[in-house]
């Protein structure tokens, strides 16, 4: 047999995820009804089964990825059940309309009925401040929604859809076929009513028959407290409504959130920069600190160092389906003064010389002058 990777065309690092869709894409090309006069599709839908299954499974796949086909040749030779069974449920759903032809236990189809609308999607920007204190926030876009001229039935005026007579009104049609595993019944969706079970003689003449129309609709989107960018939010039956009345999907709200002047997030914690002086920081200083909640009143203590951290208790983001906040955390950074002028360079060159401290000279104030001319 070839490589399972490339009989289903992926390569050797694919995701779980990336397997099954290319596995849905190729089972559609080589499955034997849509191949009835190759009298090989058989033996290659089987391979590719064969593959699916050993590389879906995470333990297979390790084992197939190590010693190849005799890695995981037991399951190979004993996953008929697995390959035509109840482990193929979502490819045999779209051939035969749910549930295995060999007796597996995959899921049955629904009844015949509008299919769903699809799934939207939709990025918010927030300010620093709604994404920690939660906001309600306006969100407009395009969306299909039903149509107001047929109240989303897609008939014309004075008309109703009408049972197809086809697959009376069951959506579906049945074919036995005769193949080398025995009679094999299939069903698939009706060509006639593309399985809604019904037809319209006479479409609505604003929507054309779809039942809905493309128009902005705008929701108010409750954000809560402690959301981060790259949050999502998902709303059910806010997405595009079904055609011809069926339910609406669902509308996924991505959040992105502006950074702050003066803060920034470390998980639920918030962090800030309190700049003070030389001399505040030695003499000790109250200083005003700006927080999402109002000002608060910091002491620095006399000898505070550089990068020293201050920790303001549950003021920070508030815990996401939780209690609580976190903290508030405001680091220390002391300012070095520039351009300083001579009276101040001299104060500090007397500073040094009290503490026993060498200091540069060049370029020093009046003081440092006179005292150099007499030494």
């Amino acid at each position: 047999m070839a490589d399972y990777y490339d009989l289903l065309g992926v390569s050797r690092t694919a995701s779980a995820d990336e397997i099954k869709k290319a596995y849905r894409r190729r089972a559609r090309e080589l499955h034997p009804d849509a191949n009835p006069d190759d009298p090989e599709a058989t033996e290659r839908f089987k391979e590719l089964s064969t593959a699916y299954a050993v590389l879906s499974d995470d333990d297979q796949r390790a084992r197939y990825d190590r010693f190849g086909e005799a890695g995981v040749s037991g399951a190979g030779g004993a996953g008929a059940e697995d390959m035509f069974g109840a482990g193929l449920g979502d490819i045999f759903d779209a051939f035969f309309g749910g549930g295995s032809p060999f007796g597996g236990g995959g899921s049955r189809r629904g009844p015949a009925g509008p299919p769903r609308g699809q799934d939207m999607e939709v990025v918010v920007d927030l300010d620093f401040e709604q994404a920690v204190f939660g906001a309600e926030v306006p969100v407009t876009l395009k969306l299909p929604q039903p149509c107001g001229d047929c109240a989303g039935t897609g008939a014309g005026a004075g008309t109703q859809p009408v049972t197809c007579s086809d697959c009376n009104g069951s959506g579906q049609v049945r074919r036995v076929r005769q193949s080398m595993l025995g009679q094999m019944v299939t069903t698939a969706a009706c060509a006639r009513c593309g399985g809604l079970g019904e037809v319209i003689a006479t479409p609505c003449g604003t929507c054309r028959g779809e039942g809905r129309v493309t128009s902005d609709r705008t929701y108010q989107i409750e954000v809560p407290a402690g959301v981060d960018s790259g949050a999502t939010l998902r709303l059910t039956g806010r997405g595009a409504t079904g055609p011809r009345g069926g339910a609406a999907g669902d509308l996924y709200v991505h959040l992105r959130v502006s950074p702050h002047a003066r803060y920034e997030r470390d998980g639920q914690d918030l962090v800030t920069r309190v700049p003070v002086s030389i001399s505040q920081a030695a003499l000790g200083t109250t200083v005003t600190l700006p927080t999402l909640d109002g000002d608060e009143e910091l002491s620095v203590p006399a000898g505070t160092q550089p990068g020293h951290e201050f920790v303001l208790r549950q003021r920070g983001v508030p815990r996401l389906q939780g209690r609580g906040r976190g903290d508030l955390r405001a680091i220390v950074d002391v300012v070095v003064p520039t351009n300083l002028s001579d009276e101040e360079a001299d104060l500090l060159r007397r500073f040094a010389e009290q503490r026993g401290e060498d200091v540069g000279t060049s370029g020093g104030g009046l003081f440092s002058r006179i005292k150099s001319a007499f030494s």
